[in-house]
């Protein structure tokens, strides 16, 4: 037999065997190259700046069986945000917003976490800004799938969270001459994740099968 389709043939085995079983205790890795962390805000009344940081980072400890033993860690740098103009995108990073020179993480930190159906909540503590606030993320979950490397891969879409900036100590704001604000208060926040953690181990150089005695049928 070929050793070949003896290696192949182990790993899809194993990737099989490690979806079947329940997914008791894995800890995920966020994956920022394919994960989006967006918000929109109201500008000058009329309509919506939308912009996304790009740098996040986190784990994902998640329980099947035990929901209640999952938690969730994430950390955002706050100098990645873009909202495609340079010049606002520095400003949002000055002091007048998030100053981030001086707070450069916003993160997430569950407290709980827990299953109703299909969705999940995790109830934990914000912080941006220098301000701590408890917030809840309501989520469903894709997967875990296998990826051709070997590895599970998860997807976990939140549920949109307003955020009043304020409670933040985000008060930077212009008055318009018809009253209006040039920056609204609420700020709305669109989280799709993607995270990958370690497949089943394989052997690193799997031992070729033993000669079959002469005469034995091959596969």
């Amino acid at each position: 037999m070929d050793p070949r389709r003896t290696s192949t043939r182990l790993l899809l085995g194993l990737l099989a065997a490690a979806l079947a079983a329940p997914l008791t205790a894995r800890e995920f890795t966020i994956d920022p190259a394919h994960s989006d962390v967006g918000f929109t805000v109201r500008h000058m009344v009329v309509s919506n700046v939308r912009g996304a940081f790009t740098g996040v980072s986190g784990t994902i400890v998640l329980h099947m069986e035990h929901p209640e033993r999952s938690s969730v860690r994430a950390v955002i740098d706050a100098a990645s945000i873009d909202t495609r103009n340079e010049e606002r995108d520095t400003h949002l990073t000055s002091p007048d917003f998030l100053d981030a020179a001086r707070y450069p993480e916003i993160r997430f930190v569950s407290e709980t976490v827990r299953r109703e159906g299909d969705l999940w909540t995790a109830s934990g503590t914000l912080t941006l800004h220098g301000r701590h606030r408890p917030v809840e993320l309501v989520f469903r979950l894709n997967g875990p799938v296998a990826d051709p490397w070997g590895n599970l891969r998860l997807g976990i879409e939140v549920e949109p969270i307003v955020l009043d900036r304020k409670e933040f100590g985000l008060t930077w704001n212009q008055t318009l001459d018809n009253g209006g604000l040039v920056v609204g208060d609420d700020v709305t926040v669109h989280l799709t994740l993607e995270a990958v953690a370690p497949g089943p181990s394989l052997p690193q150089n799997p031992e070729p099968p033993a000669p079959r005695p002469a005469g034995d049928p091959a596969e």
